[in-house]
């Protein structure tokens, strides 16, 4: 989700891009320690239909989700993840990955949305660092450099492990949160305080695709 807003003068912290990046999969392990099982993840969307899925009627086509709506969730819900999927942005696309998500209200308020954005489009160019592509949306900037040119499909990973929310676009660690730390920093934001709920695209109308969602539970159980 996008509110253009006059623009405020970026912390300056937030426009340092490490020079080196520690490798993705040492990160993941850390964060999770021995909480991964043996389990291969399971797909979230079939690529045939809506199974699984409730709300918005997205579009389904040659094995992608396309968004034609607003919020589009799982039936299920789920607490502790790791959550994959492609995704292609149209020019200017907006879109939204929600977690934690109660089933009603704004996915940025009621839960908690992670940003998913034309982050090069003139018409965002006056964001606040923490509305660009993978941030917890007005909670924690993602580091921006890493999104494919628009038209070509991105990879990402999210992995929600307790209070860390951790992402990943294209192999790089865009994100580093901890919901406990953002809790006591934004103490009337309902959703930072969840730590379970639905799975959501937070529509906007834009037709972002999305293909070869998968999901593997690391608490092994959905709700």
């Amino acid at each position: 989700m996008v509110t253009i807003t006059p623009y405020e003068k970026e912390d300056s912290a937030l426009k340092i891009i490490p020079t080196a990046i520690i490798p993705t999969a040492i990160i993941t392990a850390i964060i999770l320690g021995s909480s991964v099982s043996g389990d291969e993840p399971v797909k979230l969307f079939n690529g045939k239909d809506l199974t699984g899925w409730t709300g918005a009627d997205y579009e389904v086509n040659d094995g992608k989700l396309i968004c034609r709506g607003k919020v589009l969730r799982t039936e299920k819900q789920y607490s502790d993840y790791i959550l994959e999927f492609d995704f292609l942005l149209p020019p200017r696309g907006n879109n939204g990955l929600g977690i934690h998500y109660p089933g009603q209200g704004r996915p940025s308020g009621a839960g908690m949305e992670l940003q998913i954005l034309d982050n090069s489009h003139p018409k965002y160019s006056k964001l606040k660092t923490s509305q660009y592509h993978g941030s917890l949306y007005k909670l924690q900037a993602a580091t921006r450099g890493f999104l494919k040119p628009v038209g070509e499909w991105n990879h990402q990973k999210v992995t929600v492990h307790g209070a860390k929310v951790l992402v990943e676009l294209n192999g790089t660690t865009i994100l580093d949160a901890n919901l406990d730390e953002l809790m006591s920093k934004y103490l009337k934001h309902k959703g930072v305080k969840r730590r379970t709920g639905y799975i959501c695209f937070c529509g906007h109308g834009d037709p972002v695709q999305f293909r070869n969602i998968t999901i593997l539970e690391l608490s092994g159980q959905s709700k």
